[in-house]
């Protein structure tokens, strides 16, 4: 089944391998994608479908330094090298929205934009700034009900921008704790508002920005991410935490998004996410149902042969494998990834993966 076309009303896909988003720090000239990264992302089109890296639909969302943005003509123009890159090889391609919100250094962010959350408690720890090296996080500003609505807006231009750029669609990154999760999560979102304090306050900023870009540019190209018992970015379980995203997945589901992309961490050390509440989302959700997280050719084989999922999305095999669906398909042995190039600068670990000869 991994290797079957897959097709809905919204996805026409050449097989089940969805290339999960992964952040590469290769936007090094005022966050615009470039040649590199188009020859990165065409390397990787036999995949059914790629999901970009998170791209910041605002300049107050680029936590992290050199990862690409989607709020400009120039960054719509530098995307728009990938989508021809990706389609001339016959592959279909969705951008990943990540606002960072409160996972921040203002050292990363360009000059005139501020870091902001939905409260203002500082995340814990620290992160990579090129200009200072390891900083603790920069303290947010409370977001006010205009900073919603503007980043709202955001979220659409952003959307229109893509599809002026070429994208096949648009995912909104609602988990690993950046700024939809930090809305989400009642461990991290402590309003008092009408934006927190109740299952439906804290989905409704999540659903605001589904229906805003549903009505932008058409449910058929707006999918979503999910990390329910993720811990990154101080999210974490907490009691309600199932109750709510069933309710948030059932109006996902009546929005008739393209697809719903469950990611499940234990492969990276956080609690699974329980096999019967991935089998409720599934049910709940109408459409098309993506799995990620730690998955090989046989898992992902029996995942699609037991209907856990429609599509499985793999990350790092895809970074280090540009034809990881021929090496799949033939059995041949993985290139195994370089960790230390995944955030640097340049094709070193990035572009110069070889493939099958």
């Amino acid at each position: 089944m991994l290797f079957d076309p897959y097709s809905s009303p919204s996805l026409k896909l050449k097989n089940r391998f969805v290339m999960s988003p992964m952040t590469r720090s290769r936007a090094v000239v005022a966050n615009v994608p470039n040649a590199l990264m188009a020859e990165y992302y065409g390397q990787r089109a036999g995949a059914g479908l790629i999901v970009t890296e998170g791209t910041s639909p605002s300049s107050n969302g680029l936590g992290y330094p050199r990862i690409p943005g989607i709020y400009s003509q120039e960054q719509a123009q530098g995307w728009k090298l990938v989508t021809d890159a990706v389609h001339a090889k016959g592959g279909k391609i969705f951008i990943q929205f990540m606002h960072t919100g409160r996972v921040t250094h203002i050292a990363n962010l360009p000059a005139g934009a501020e870091v902001v959350g939905p409260g203002d408690a500082t995340l814990d720890g620290e992160m990579y700034t090129d200009s200072k090296g390891m900083q603790p996080y920069s303290k947010p500003r409370a977001m006010t009900q205009a900073d919603i609505d503007h980043a709202v807006a955001e979220h659409v231009q952003a959307a229109k921008l893509a599809v002026e750029a070429g994208f096949d669609g648009i995912e909104l990154h609602a988990a690993n704790g950046y700024l939809i999760e930090q809305f989400l999560n009642a461990n991290v979102n402590q309003r008092t508002d009408g934006y927190g304090g109740s299952i439906e306050a804290r989905n409704r900023f999540a659903l605001e920005v589904a229906r805003a870009t549903v009505a932008a540019i058409g449910a058929d190209k707006v999918g979503i991410r999910l990390s329910p018992y993720g811990v990154f970015n101080s999210t974490g379980n907490y009691p309600e935490q199932e109750a709510q995203y069933v309710a948030l997945v059932q109006q996902l589901s009546d929005l008739k998004l393209a697809y719903l992309h469950v990611l499940d961490h234990s492969a990276m050390g956080a609690p699974p996410v329980p096999a019967e509440f991935k089998a409720k989302l599934r049910a709940t959700f109408k459409g098309t149902f993506i799995l990620a997280g730690g998955f090989d050719a046989a898992t992902a084989e029996k995942a699609l042969q037991d209907k856990q999922a429609d599509l499985i999305a793999f990350g790092r095999p895809f970074l280090a494998n540009p034809d990881l669906v021929e090496r799949y398909r033939k059995g041949a042995a993985l290139n195994a990834p370089d960790m230390d190039s995944f955030y640097t600068p340049g094709e070193k670990g990035y572009t110069d993966y070889p493939a099958l000869a």
